[in-house]
Formats: structure tokens, C-alpha cells, sequence
């Protein structure tokens, strides 16, 4: 399984509800490695989406404790076994966690593979994703040229276990 995101220097990854910041080039990078494939999100990530809506052309699945859930166009669980369960008719590289934290840090031990985008600035965040950095079992295996969008430096780091 892979996960993606966007993190700040801290490993914040939101606040009140939505990103710290919007990157085209993230977005476009997000928008190419998860089209055609499954991802699987929270209810508060699903909620921050445009118009709250699953995303097209993928395969949304929502975890939610609300047991009464019915989302158009998406799939829904409500634990973590059932999401694993649900998952199981996908390849592993198909599947990407997409937030938030609390659906990061649930199925962190489940990823092989982490897509972060590494922002070089500290903003003032209410959510943040495991520092990979200090987890000794995680490794970048990648990295891009810095990008710049204004005055925002960031790279594009591949992380695997």
C-alpha cells in the first residue's frame, strides 16, 4: 500500500479542516499518481474534498464510524479491518491512504511505500503525519530537484520500508 501527502518542516499537515497550503505542482502530482487507482480516506478528508464529494475517477473508500454512512460513489467501511477487507480484491500498489491523520497513523503499518511532498517552511498546523525521518524502518529512496512555488521551497520525497 502506498500513502501520500503533504507535509511542513514540523510534519503538520492541516489545520482547521484543510491543507496548510495549496501547491499546483502537489496537487497535479497527487491528481497523476491516484487517478484510476483506490483511495482511502477519512470522513473529515472526504468532507474537505470540492463539494464533499468522492473523487472521479477513482475508486473512493471512506472510513466512518458513522454506521449509518451511505456515500454516492464511494465505498464505505468502519474499521480497519474492514477497510483491509475491502482492499483485499486491489493490488497493494493500487491503493493510496490519502489522510487524514487519524487514517494515516491507523494504516501506516500497512505502507510500503510513502509519496510526501516536503515543504521547507513551519506553518502553524492542528494535524500532523508520523516524522519518517525518526522511524528507523523508513528510507528515502528518492528525491526531486527543490521546487519552488512563490516564495516556497519544497521537494518530492519517496520513502519506502
Amino acid at each position: 500500500m502506498n500513502l501520500i501527502a503533504a507535509v511542513d518542516e514540523n510534519w503538520g499537515i492541516g489545520r482547521d479542516g484543510k491543507l496548510l497550503v495549496s501547491i499546483p505542482n502537489d496537487m497535479r502530482l497527487f491528481h497523476e499518481m491516484t487517478m484510476g487507482k483506490v483511495v482511502v480516506m477519512g470522513r473529515k478528508t472526504l468532507e474537505s474534498l470540492p463539494g464533499g464529494v468522492p473523487l472521479a475517477g477513482r475508486t473512493n473508500l471512506v472510513l466512518t464510524s458513522n454506521t449509518q454512512a451511505n456515500i454516492r460513489g464511494a465505498m464505505v467501511a468502519h474499521s480497519i479491518e474492514e477497510t483491509l477487507n475491502q482492499l483485499k480484491g486491489y493490488q497493494d500498489e493500487d491503493v493510496f491512504i490519502i489522510g487524514g491523520e487519524s487514517i494515516y497513523r491507523q494504516f501506516l503499518p500497512y505502507c510500503k511505500i510513502a509519496h510526501i511532498t516536503k515543504i521547507h517552511q513551519a506553518f502553524e498546523a492542528d494535524v500532523w503525519f508520523s516524522n519518517l525521518d525518526k522511524m528507523k524502518d523508513w528510507h528515502v529512496t528518492a528525491d526531486s530537484e527543490e521546487q519552488t512555488y512563490f516564495d516556497l521551497e519544497y521537494h518530492f520525497l519517496r520513502y519506502e520500508r
